[in-house]
C-alpha cells in the first residue's frame, strides 16, 4: 500500500499584521506555504487596524488573553499568556512555528517546550534595538540555542549574538515583492528624487529634506516626493516650507502602486539612522533605480549593496555626505544610470521563487529531522 505523506503544517506568530516591513514578510511567506500545499495557520497576539489580509485558506489565531482573565498582576497576566500560547500549539500542533520581533522569539521558544512543534526564531531588524541591555542579550543568547533553528538576515547580526547562537544560524534573505519585478525603465528620467518610509525620527527624512534644499540654487529644476506617512508629516512640511523648497516637495502620504510612481526617478534616497534589511532599499534597487543609501549598523545596506558598484552608501546621519553624493549622481546621469542598471540586477538574486525555496529547503530540513 502506498505510504500517503502527511499535510505538513508551519504556523507563524508574530504582534499582529499592522502593515509593516516583518509583518509583510510574514504574510508573504505564508502565502508562499500555502500555495506549496502547507497547512498555515498565522497566529498573532491582537488583531489592529490597517492590517494586511491574509489570503484564503489560512488560519488566523489570536492569543492575547481575554478582558476577563486580566488581573492587576503583571505576573500573573504574562503567566496567563505564557498558558494561552502553549495550548495553542498543543491544540493546533504545527510542526515548526517560526516567530521574529524580540520578546515573541522567547515566548515562542518557551511555550512550545513539552510540545512536538518546533521553534525557530528569527531576527529581522537591527539585533541592538530588539535585545538591548544586558538582560535581553543575555536571555537571546540563553534561549536562542534552544530553539531548532535561528534565522538572521546579515553577518553582523551574527556577530552580536554568542558563539553558541551565531554558529547554528543561518543568513536567509527577504524575497522581493513580485509587483518589483519587472524590466527597467530606459526611457527618460523625471527630475525627481523619490524615498519610500515611514515618517519618524528614524527614518531621518529631516537630513534629506535639508541636503535638498541645501542644493536648490544648483539644481533648481528637481522636485523631492516622501511617500509615507507617520508622526513626523507634519512637522517635515513646515521643515520644507521654512528651507525655502516647499514648493518642490511633496509628501503624498501611503500610496497605491509604488512601483509605478517611483520607477521614472532619478535618484532614491534612504536616511535611515537603523534598519534591518530595507524592503523598501531592496524595491529600489529592483526598479534599477540610482540609489543612495545610509551604513545602518545592521549591515543591511552592505548586505545588499556594493558602494560605488550599485549605489553609493554613506555614514548615517551625515548630512554634508548626503550632499556630496547627490550632487556626484544628479551631475553625472550617465554614472547614475550606470549603478541603476547594476542595482537592478538584484531582481535575479532575490527572486521570489528563488528566495521562498531557500526558506522552504531549511524549514522542510527541521521538520524532518
Amino acid at each position: 500500500m502506498k505510504k500517503v505523506e502527511r499535510e505538513k503544517h508551519i504556523a507563524f506568530y508574530i504582534g499582529s499584521l499592522h502593515k509593516g516591513g516583518a509583518e509583510r514578510v510574514f504574510v508573504n511567506l505564508a502565502e508562499y506555504f500555502r500555495q506549496e500545499g502547507y497547512r498555515v495557520t498565522m497566529v498573532t497576539q491582537y488583531r489592529k487596524e490597517e492590517e494586511y489580509i491574509l489570503p484564503t485558506g489560512i488560519a488566523r489565531v489570536i492569543s492575547e488573553i481575554g478582558e476577563n482573565e486580566i488581573s492587576g498582576s503583571r505576573v500573573l497576566n504574562f503567566c496567563r499568556r505564557v498558558k494561552k500560547l502553549h495550548l495553542i500549539w498543543k491544540e493546533r500542533q504545527p510542526d515548526l512555528v517560526l516567530s521574529c520581533i524580540g520578546k515573541n522569539n522567547f515566548m515562542t521558544v518557551v511555550t512550545t517546550m513539552g510540545t512536538k512543534t518546533r521553534p525557530v526564531v528569527s531576527v529581522v531588524g537591527e539585533a541592538r534595538e530588539e535585545y538591548p541591555g544586558r538582560l535581553m542579550r543575555m536571555l537571546a543568547n540563553l534561549l536562542f540555542p534552544c530553539a531548532a533553528g535561528v534565522i538572521l538576515q546579515t553577518e553582523r547580526s551574527r556577530a552580536f549574538f554568542s558563539g553558541r547562537v551565531g554558529k547554528r544560524a543561518v543568513i536567509l534573505p527577504n524575497s522581493l515583492n513580485p509587483d518589483f519585478i519587472r524590466p527597467r525603465y530606459e526611457g527618460e528620467r523625471e527630475l525627481q528624487i523619490v524615498s519610500v518610509g515611514r515618517m519618524d525620527a528614524n527614518k531621518n527624512q529631516e537630513m534629506m529634506i535639508r541636503a535638498f534644499a541645501a542644493l536648490n540654487d544648483k539644481y533648481p529644476q528637481y522636485g523631492l516626493t516622501i511617500y509615507g506617512d507617520g508622526e513626523l508629516h507634519a512637522y517635515l512640511k513646515e521643515l520644507a516650507d521654512k528651507l525655502g523648497v516647499g514648493e518642490r516637495v511633496e509628501l503624498p502620504g501611503v500610496i497605491p502602486n509604488v512601483a509605478q510612481r517611483i520607477e521614472k526617478a532619478s535618484l532614491f534616497l534612504l536616511t535611515s539612522y537603523s534598519e534591518g534589511v530595507s524592503n523598501a532599499l531592496i524595491e529600489a534597487l529592483a526598479t534599477g533605480l540610482p540609489v543612495i543609501a545610509t551604513d545602518v549598523p545592521s549591515g543591511g545596506t552592505v548586505e545588499l549593496m556594493t558602494d560605488g558598484v550599485n549605489g553609493l552608501i554613506i555614514p548615517a546621519g551625515d548630512q554634508k555626505a548626503l550632499e556630496e553624493a547627490m550632487d556626484k549622481l544628479l551631475g553625472d546621469p550617465a554614472y547614475a544610470q550606470k549603478l541603476g542598471r547594476e542595482a537592478a540586477r538584484i531582481q535575479e538574486r532575490l527572486a521570489p521563487e528563488r528566495v521562498n525555496g531557500l526558506w522552504r529547503e531549511y524549514f522542510n530540513s527541521i521538520i524532518e529531522k
